[in-house]
């Protein structure tokens, strides 16, 4: 199907049609130009990261005397809050706690697909991401069904109304047992409560089912702005609700202002107000960190808020620095919010958002993922929890003005930090202004002694394994836990998505190629503290790692995967970690071979995606089905 700017594959554009509405594409087809916009920073990302790997340089501050690409903005003026910001509006004044999650299941009937968005509103939490990136599968036509579901929501279908009615019932039957009361008294006035927000994916990555006029695959982030925003505007804005997205992934400040453009151009599509659509950024690279002010100013009018995500940041830390041999991360579980690189990342945030624009306007921060689930044996769920509550008092005395939970259950047990203090927010809580010295830049990589071990090896790899197999079964978002401790419940499983799975692999990855030097003893393997984790380590790990995957019950790995999906997330996990060219991105690997499950084709596909990457310094990113 073709409409003026753009083509749609197959007949989605009919089987979808109450996604793909008229006014979705008109609106489509004028943003189009977008594309190739969006293509070139993409290319310039891919140039600024194979530069630095060629000349073994760090990401530095940008000039203040320089000017925004993309704006009229100097870097200096942004930094001293010259430019015009937001106002906070009503709805996200006060957002204790912001659930995240897809709004729509994997092969999935829509009315057992949408009880995920009957969840997040009826949760309790103070906002909802509603995951159109990391969280959501991409397998067939996920992303569709999860804008399907999200209009029917907001509009509240009679369909969605009837799935809310049971799924209230089944949360207090829950909350019944573990809090000892009701969470919900009038379901119907519930669903009101919660603040619908919606992540749309990075500029990274492309559309699955949508190529611009030149046949080049459309950015995914055109795509879900466009979807989300046209078909649930009016809705929203009767409903006296904010028009709210986060973005992801973003690195610069000329990204953030490619970012601006397009929403003031879809904006001016749809009769908007310039500055309607409000958004959150995502502070997940290194990159951003150095111009957390620049992003706010190239934002402008649309920005309110930045979000501390652990994991991505790290992911990102450890690519920009894969050229340095000394740079080497150690166990995930040591990479705390307060550890090295990751508190003085956390610092430049919050120091970032309490510093008024020109009109005295401050911006929200709101703090991490809490990934505990509370499943699992009473001793393994009280210590998980305990830990959870700490982590949300720490992120509320450093003054997040809330945070995130990775499932609808975590909302009433942490929750209660914040509604104890009682201020809506810390707007304008008084920090130092940023500073741009090399200390700071040195304080954005410091790296401090922990442990690196065979058993953090092991849980890196087991869980990568695993992401790599739910990612293929059309599950971005899976509840996960090393092998080792499949039937173990003191040990909880923790929410993973596809920014878990990317850590793993680099801090793996860095390991092999830096020889990594092993700070424990090990029995099994008969490694000794002081040796250095080599691919051959790595590759007698992956084989035992595997076997217990193999041998393991339907419940932690499904059955059918284990001859379709699962072999095609090992051959990936294998030439991720044995390319002497770090790849960019575990997702592309990923992406390419969704809907596979021929394990030849999977080799051929990835075979492609290295030799691009390695003689045209490319990704492939587009939909090979297509």
């Amino acid at each position: 199907m073709s409409d003026n700017n753009v083509t749609i594959r197959d007949n989605l554009k009919e089987v979808y049609s109450d996604v793909y509405t008229p006014e979705v594409l008109s609106t489509l087809s004028a943003l189009a130009p977008f594309n190739r916009r969006i293509k070139e920073v993409m290319t310039a990302r891919m140039q600024r990261r194979a530069a630095r790997q060629q000349n073994q340089t760090r990401i530095t501050f940008l000039d203040p005397a320089s000017t925004i690409p993309g704006t009229t903005i100097t870097v200096q003026d942004a930094r001293e809050g010259n430019f015009e910001g937001s106002v906070i509006p009503a709805d996200l004044k006060r957002q204790w706690i912001q659930g995240t999650g897809p709004a729509a299941k994997p092969n999935t009937p829509v009315e057992n697909s949408i009880r995920n968005v009957a969840y997040a509103l009826l949760s309790g939490a103070d906002g909802w991401m509603f995951d159109g990136e990391d969280a959501l599968g991409q397998v067939a036509t996920m992303s569709l069904d999860n804008q399907r579901n999200l209009k029917l929501a907001i509009h509240k279908d009679p369909l969605f109304l009837t799935v809310a009615a049971r799924v209230s019932e089944e949360i207090n039957w829950w909350s019944t047992s573990f809090l000892g009361r009701d969470i919900i008294t009038d379901w119907e006035k519930q669903l009101d409560f919660t603040t619908k927000i919606f992540r749309a994916r990075g500029l990274h990555l492309d559309d699955r089912h949508v190529r611009d006029t030149d046949g080049v695959a459309m950015a995914a982030s055109l795509v879900d702005a466009t979807l989300y925003v046209v078909n649930n505007y009016k809705a929203l804005q009767q409903a006296g609700s904010s028009i709210v997205l986060y973005l992801p992934k973003i690195q610069t400040a000329e990204e953030a202002g490619v970012w601006s453009a397009l929403l003031d151009a879809l904006e001016t599509q749809i009769g908007l107000e310039s500055g309607t659509v409000k958004v959150y950024v995502l502070v997940e690279q290194l990159e951003a960190t150095h111009q957390l002010m620049e992003i706010r100013a190239a934002l402008g009018k649309h920005f309110v808020g930045y979000n501390t995500g652990r994991w991505d940041y790290i992911n990102s830390v450890s690519d920009a620095m894969a050229w340095d041999k000394t740079f080497i991360n150690p166990n995930i579980e040591a990479i705390t919010m307060t550890y090295g690189y990751m508190r003085n990342y956390e610092d430049r945030v919050r120091r970032a958002v309490n510093t008024p624009d020109r009109n005295g306007n401050f911006a929200l921060w709101q703090g991490g993922m809490e990934p505990n689930i509370p499943v699992g044996s009473e001793e393994g769920v009280s210590a998980s929890m305990k830990k959870a509550i700490a982590g949300a008092e720490r992120e509320q005395r450093e003054g997040a003005s809330g945070k995130w939970v990775a499932h609808w259950k975590m909302v009433h047990i942490v929750r209660p930090v914040w509604e104890e203090i009682g201020e809506a927010n810390q707007l304008g809580r008084e920090f130092p202004r940023l500073t741009y010295t090399q200390q700071d830049a040195d304080g954005l990589i410091l790296i401090e002694p922990a442990p690196t071990d065979i058993r953090g090896a092991r849980n890196l790899l087991s869980v990568a394994l695993q992401y790599g197999n739910a990612f293929g079964q059309g599950m971005q978002a899976a509840a996960l836990k090393p092998a080792d401790f499949f039937g173990n419940d003191d040990i909880l499983y923790l929410m993973e998505d596809m920014a878990t799975g990317e850590i793993r692999l680099s801090i793996l990855w860095e390991w092999a190629h830096k020889g990594a030097i092993l700070t424990e003893n090990d029995v099994e393997t008969g490694t000794k503290a002081g040796d250095v984790f080599t691919e051959a380590l790595y590759e007698r790990l992956r084989d035992e790692e595997y076997e217990k995957l193999l041998k393991a019950g339907n419940k932690d790995v499904f059955d059918s995967s284990k001859t379709t999906t699962l072999p095609i997330a090992r051959e990936i996990a294998d030439v991720y970690m044995l390319s002497e060219i770090k790849p960019p991105w575990f997702i592309d690997l990923l992406n390419i071979n969704l809907n596979n499950l021929d394990l030849d084709v999977a080799k051929d596909r990835i075979r492609l995606y290295m030799d691009t990457l390695t003689n045209e310094g490319k990704r492939i990113t587009e939909n090979l089905d297509f």
